[in-house]
């Protein structure tokens, strides 16, 4: 019975970050033509490594300007945000130093005044996207409301019977329930 032998297949790898073996060049480039070619390749890589880093700074610095003028914006949006809401209170607030100037007011006066009054406000708020919640009658939502006590009635269980205070939403956002 012939003996089993184990054989080995030789196999070469080349590493791939050695350096290509130099081969001789066809002509012969005397050294100091080479010389020339490399540093010509130097100054030319020198050159391009610049431009990048050039290049490299400017989006640097740009970025740089482009997130500080966000946060600018931002800032002035925090600071400034409320000013179309606030210029169409100051027909409100003219409308109550009017009537407050009156010197002596009728009831009557004074009840167009403050329902002129009260249509600015309405006005503002609607420019502000700031809308009241009346939920007299309908179903208590918890989200929207707060309960202030239960009262035996007629209508439903879980029913608004009675609202004491208004509440508010600011762009479906309820700002005081």
């Amino acid at each position: 019975m012939p003996a089993k032998g184990l054989f080995f297949r030789e196999i070469r790898v080349t590493d791939p970050i050695a350096p290509a073996p130099e081969t001789a060049p066809e002509t012969a480039i005397a050294p100091e033509t080479r010389l020339i070619e490399l540093e010509a390749r130097l100054a030319e890589a020198e050159a391009r490594a610049a431009r990048l880093n050039e290049d490299f700074l400017r989006a640097m610095a740009e970025t740089e300007n482009t997130r500080r003028r966000a946060a600018e914006d931002v800032a002035r949006a925090h600071k400034y945000g409320i000013e179309s809401f606030a210029s169409s209170l100051l027909a409100v607030r003219d409308s109550l130093e009017a009537a407050l100037a009156v010197p002596a007011p009728t009831v009557e006066s004074l009840r167009q005044g403050v329902e002129i009054t009260c249509k600015q406000l309405a006005t503002a708020f609607e420019k502000a996207a700031l809308s009241p919640i009346d939920p007299q009658g309908a179903k208590f939502d918890p989200h929207r409301q707060q309960a202030l006590s239960q009262d035996d009635s007629d209508q439903d269980p879980n029913t608004v019977v009675a609202v004491v205070q208004k509440g508010y939403l600011l762009n479906d956002r309820v700002i005081r329930p």
